[in-house]
This record gives C-alpha cells, structure tokens and sequence, in this order.
C-alpha cells in the first residue's frame, strides 16, 4: 500500500476542492488510490450538498457578458465560501455558464420568493379567467399548475438549464455545490437588452 504523503492529497485536493482532513481521510480510506479517493470525496460531496447550502458565502465573482453584437448584456455576482474556489476554473466556468444561460432565458427573478405579490396576484386572476366554467376545486388546480409553470418561466433557479434542459439552474448549482465542496449563491443579476424600457 502507497504511503499517503502530504504530495498526493495536496494533489487529490487540487483536483476536487475538497478540505485537507477529507482529502487525507479518502486516501487513507482508499490505500491510496487516488482515482478510488476523488469518487469516494464526489459520492459524500453530493450526500453533503445539502448541509453546505446553509454556509455562508462571502467570496465569488461577478461576471459579464455581451451578446449579439452588443444588443444583450449581462452582469451576475456569484459567491462561494472561499477565494480558493473563487479562483477555481471550475466555478468560473459555472459562472460563465450562468451568464450564457440568463443572456438567452431572460429570467426575471433569482427565486419564487422575489416575485412580487401583486404579479401573482395579476396571473392568478389571468389563469382563473381562462378556466371559466369549471367547479372552484378544479380551477384552483389547474391555476395552482399554472402559477408553477410561470414561476419556471421567470424564475432562474427553477428554468430549465439551455446547455442541459433535463436539469433546473437549482439542479446545476447542487451539483456545483457537491463537486466543489463549498455553498455556492447566484446573488443576484441584471440583464439589458438595447431598447428595452427599464
């Protein structure tokens, strides 16, 4: 069995992210193996996604892009837990990604808890009124299933990602928070489309 030298998790952590103590633990675990170590780090790394979620992140990134010579533009601040990972191709990436994604769907809101009352409100009456005729009850469902498709309509985290339409945005950054170890935040962004009333 390979010694586990400082080397090899300096090594293992590079490649996944994850704290030193983990990356020792892996090897240890896995007699060394390096390959057998990262799976391992990734299989725990998706069961804790959730508990990271809950940390505080106060590093990141914000990040621009323009599109169609110049008639769309975006600017999004993304944070992480640590300038590490700020730093780390892989979140850049997932940056860039993000910009891409609110450029071509033009989301209104990051989440469902953004959207004012009053929009709600507006489309509860729309969709009401284009179930006439229907017992109160089946209405209320079929409004209920409406509200819900337009929050995915409006709401970044709940769009359907375009490079992966199988996935939501929320799904993408889960998947971010595992692969990376760290919470991972869309903050907030602003899209401008040359013309466009403010």
């Amino acid at each position: 069995m390979p010694d586990v030298t400082p080397a090899l998790v300096r090594e293992l952590r590079e490649k996944t992210n994850a704290g030193m103590m983990d990356c020792k633990r892996a090897l240890d675990e896995s007699g060394g193996d390096l390959a057998k170590a990262e799976e391992s780090l990734r299989k725990k790394g998706i069961a804790s996604a959730g508990k990271k979620a809950s940390r505080a992140a106060k590093e990141g990134a914000v990040a621009s892009y323009i599109h169609l010579q110049g008639k769309v533009g975006v600017l999004v601040e993304v944070n992480c837990e640590t300038d590490f990972v700020a730093k780390n191709e892989i979140f850049r990436d997932f940056v860039k990604d993000i910009t891409l994604h609110i450029a071509a769907a033009n989301p209104l809101y990051v989440t469902r808890e953004q959207v004012p009352e009053s929009l709600l409100a507006t489309e509860r009456d729309i969709f009401a009124a284009q179930v006439t005729g229907k017992p109160d009850n089946i209405v209320e469902k079929i409004v209920n299933g409406k509200i819900e498709k337009f929050y995915g309509s409006i709401c970044l985290l709940e769009q359907a990602f375009i490079k992966n339409p199988d996935i939501t945005i929320k799904d993408l950054v889960s998947s971010k928070i595992a692969e990376l170890g760290e919470n991972i935040v869309i903050r907030r962004f602003t899209r401008y489309l040359v013309g466009e009333d403010a």
